[in-house]
């Protein structure tokens, strides 16, 4: 990154506080003219979002997760909702949901946001496709905490990429049972 030059994380979130103070979003005032905004960010985000979910799928579960869209849908409640996810025979019959990455656009909400499966609410301003790309950071990181959550949830064994070769620095250390997670000493991840 250029010196000076601002990281996309900050320029959503001033975009976002900006939005809050001026009673806008992308310039509109109105829910019409938002909600169209929102519909060129769904556009833009989603090879961004494939993309995401396609390095997961092919590092993490070896090509065994398929991804799925809804593509641009109305919410129950009037809002406007699009989602990409990543699901796996792993997770499926770990009874967890998959890893997901959706732009959202409650009816009550001023203007939209990012959330995964277990992670919520970062806010969404994407106007081009240079913003966009910029989200790639960002839309990792929610799938990564997602699938750290889903491990958390129903244990490593979810992730065919650490049990296919127990012989990897990652399948060894895993494999021992004294292993002690993030949760702090004496705590052991699920084995199962």
């Amino acid at each position: 990154m250029p010196k000076g030059a601002i990281p996309a994380y900050i320029t959503s979130l001033i975009r976002h506080f900006e939005d809050l103070r001026d009673g806008t979003h992308g310039g509109s005032v109105s829910r019409k003219d938002k909600e169209a905004h929102f519909e060129k960010e769904v556009q833009l985000l989603a090879p961004i979002a494939r993309q995401v979910l396609t390095e997961m799928n092919t590092s993490l579960l070896l090509d065994t997760g398929q991804i799925s869209e809804t593509g641009l849908r109305r919410t129950a409640d009037g809002g406007l909702d699009a989602s990409w996810a990543l699901s796996w025979p792993e997770q499926r019959a770990a009874d967890v949901r998959p890893i997901a990455l959706q732009a959202y656009f409650g009816s009550g909400f001023h203007h939209p946001h990012l959330r995964g499966t277990t992670v919520f609410d970062w806010p969404l301003n994407v106007f081009s496709d240079e913003d966009a790309a910029a989200q790639l950071s960002i839309l990792r990181a929610i799938a990564s905490s997602d699938l750290h959550n889903l491990v958390f949830r129903a244990g490593y064994r979810i992730v065919p990429g650490v049990t296919a070769n127990p012989a990897s620095p990652f399948g060894r250390e895993l494999e021992d049972r004294n292993f002690v997670d993030e949760r702090g000493p004496g705590r052991k991840h699920n084995a199962t």
